[in-house]
């Protein structure tokens, strides 16, 4: 995801909301953004109050999430991988 000008990696952020007690799971993927080139998004599964708030305590303002999404859950292949094509999909 590049963002005004910055790299984020999905992972890297994925990583930091997974360690908030209420996320049983999370992905990161950008969407586009007229302003800023692409905006991070992220898809949660588990309780989102107050996330993005935690998550501006532990990582740099250009890779906090723009947009936090609840979701039921992620979708994955029948392999169990991330299919991070379908995340748009299921808002």
């Amino acid at each position: 995801i590049i963002t005004g000008g910055e790299n984020v990696a999905p992972l890297e952020v994925e990583r930091v909301l997974e360690q908030h007690p209420a996320v049983r799971e999370a992905a990161v993927t950008g969407e586009p953004d007229p302003e800023w080139g692409e905006r991070v998004v992220a898809y949660v599964v588990g309780d989102t109050s107050g996330l993005r708030d935690w998550a501006r305590e532990r990582l740099p303002g250009f890779k906090v999430p723009k947009e936090i999404r609840q979701v039921e859950r992620l979708p994955r292949s029948p392999a169990g991988k991330l299919l991070r094509d379908r995340l748009e999909m299921r808002e």
